[in-house]
């Protein structure tokens, strides 16, 4: 999978000139998209959702991470725009999963962890499509992917393009979904992050992301705060110590 995979794109030096909305969680991967929109785009507003998740500390580290962004990088800060931050806590209601209820973390009879929020991207993207089409932006950035992933059926590329058609129908405008980690392992996210903004920017994710599920920020390990045990704290290490040993 690793040798197979394309190598991380970095967006070339010409600015497209569309705006862009980025389904901003406070974690890792949300993270890198944010910056790789900044080096792309013209102008970029996030969008995050309190969906009464587990880990609901990621939400506490959105305005630090931007507010970072804006201080390391200034010719990023010129094009950071408004940041939005939904309330779909009935979306939490609504669900039984091990990151909307304090259970344990374990697969399920069906191949899926029970970490699966069944729906929760579908929403998150046509809720942000909603606030695109009002804010007049036309690009929806996530950080779904299936290449180093729990086997979300939410965040397959098939899913997310089918999904890209039927809101430019339903909204009679284009709408654009860019996915820049669709094909990424976890330790080419960090080579990305690294090719967009140096030591700075990884130093960055290091320090104020959250990707934990247990929402842990006790425990500081290389790769960021988390248990350290939970699935996210794990593909995440993983992928930090594949890419320290391929650098």
């Amino acid at each position: 999978m690793i040798a197979s995979s394309p190598p991380p794109q970095v967006p070339p030096t010409a600015i497209d000139p569309r705006s862009a909305l980025v389904v901003f969680s406070g974690g890792q991967d949300s993270t890198a998209c944010l910056a790789w929109a900044l080096q792309r785009f013209a102008h970029v507003e996030t969008i995050g959702f309190d969906y009464g998740q587990r880990h609901q500390v990621e939400l506490s580290c959105r305005e630090p991470i931007r507010q970072a962004l804006v201080q390391t990088f200034p010719q990023w800060g010129t094009k950071l725009g408004q940041d939005h931050l939904l309330d779909l806590r009935l979306l939490g209601q609504i669900s039984d999963t091990a990151l909307t209820e304090s259970r344990a973390i374990e697969m399920q009879s069906n191949g899926l962890p029970n970490t699966f929020v069944p729906g929760r991207n579908l929403l998150f993207l046509n809720f942000a499509a909603s606030v695109a089409y009002r804010r007049g932006l036309s690009v929806l950035v996530g950080g779904m992917c299936e290449t180093d992933y729990s086997g979300y059926p939410d965040c397959r590329d098939n899913t997310l393009k089918a999904l890209q058609v039927a809101m430019s129908l339903g909204l009679d405008t284009p709408m654009t979904v860019e996915t820049p980690l669709m094909w990424l392992t976890k330790s080419q996210t960090w080579a990305l992050t690294e090719a967009l903004g140096g030591q700075a920017l990884n130093e960055l994710i290091v320090e104020h992301t959250h990707t934990c599920y247990l929402g842990d920020r006790t425990h500081r390990h290389p790769w960021g705060y988390g248990c350290g045990t939970c699935p996210a704290c794990q593909l995440r290490a993983e992928g930090h110590a594949q890419w320290l040993a391929q650098r």
